[in-house]
């Protein structure tokens, strides 16, 4: 086949609007933090880190197959995506791919510093073969800046959604080479997003801290536990923040989707994360990054539980 031609993530003309990437503390949260840390027991942080890292490197026999999906779009579910993807890739050292299979003009790409796009999940299926080395496959991938790799769903264009036979064929291949693929899937009840829920080995539900979003991810919930196997079991709820100043009740929210029997990870409003550009992880807020970290390690603890 023709090979595809590169497609810049950003329209140049766009990219000045973009503007210098903030930080996702305020300089009063970070003085804040320095002054905590300062009475803060350093034994019981290195114990926790070592613990989150522990879980983070755990060996794996087949890939690892990490799928991201909400209930609606806009509610941080490819940024999520990404900061697992980046989060992965920090702590193993075996390969990682970040995989987007949304082709409603997913922003994954951008999120993971992408400056352009060339061969998609469409195209990479019509030449994979099991010859293939890790070498070979990598060349039609974009590599992410600080490591790990990138398949986009499209270039940036509308086009027609991914189909259920195209993504499974290139999952089912790509496990041969990476040890975590994380999906950021299109949102329910999407047809290739309920095939990626019921097969993956872990699954992140991404829920906006919102009553609606909240109630909706709840019916989602009870949806994935009547499935024939645990899919309720390896399933970790992100609950977001869109707004500094939410107005529903976190713990209240988080009890709500408990109830389930499911881990929830609540990620606050973060200034830089809510650019919408790049995500650098030097950039983040501290309660961000400490989520983020935790969020990745439940996912793993639950990946590396099927066989």
């Amino acid at each position: 086949m023709p090979t595809p031609q590169s497609v810049p993530t950003v329209d140049p003309r766009l990219a000045r609007a973009l503007g210098r990437p903030q930080r996702g503390d305020s300089v009063a949260r970070r003085t804040g933090r320095s002054l905590r840390k300062l009475t803060a027991s350093a034994a019981q942080d290195v114990a926790e880190q070592t613990r989150i890292a522990r879980e983070l490197q755990q060996p794996v026999t087949t890939g690892r197959v990490v799928a991201v999906t909400s209930i609606r779009g806009g509610v941080g579910k490819s940024t999520i995506s990404a900061l697992l993807g980046r989060t992965f890739n920090h702590y193993r050292h075996d390969p990682v791919l970040t995989l987007e299979a949304d082709a409603a003009l997913g922003t994954l790409p951008v999120r993971m510093g992408a400056e352009s796009v060339r061969w998609a999940c469409v195209d990479l299926a019509q030449i994979l073969n099991p010859a293939m080395q890790l070498t070979d496959i990598t060349g039609y991938l974009v590599p992410v800046t600080d490591g790990g790799w990138l398949l986009p769903a499209g270039q940036g264009r509308v086009g027609a959604p991914l189909d259920v036979r195209t993504y499974r064929t290139v999952t089912l291949a790509l496990r041969r080479y990476f040890a975590v693929t994380v999906v950021d899937c299109e949102t329910l009840p999407g047809e290739v997003a309920r095939t990626a829920m019921d097969t993956a080995h872990a699954r992140v539900v991404v829920a906006p801290m919102t009553a609606e979003g909240v109630g909706g991810t709840r019916q989602v919930l009870d949806w994935l536990a009547q499935l024939p196997h645990s899919a309720l079991a390896s399933t970790v709820v992100a609950l977001t923040a869109g707004s500094p100043d939410m107005l529903l009740d976190v713990k209240a929210a988080t009890a709500h989707l408990r109830e389930t029997g499911v881990t929830v990870i609540s990620l606050p409003y973060d200034r830089h994360l809510a650019g919408g550009g790049p995500i650098r992880t030097d950039m983040l807020g501290q309660t961000t990054l400490e989520a983020t970290v935790r969020l990745a390690a439940e996912v793993m603890q639950r990946a590396t539980r099927v066989r």
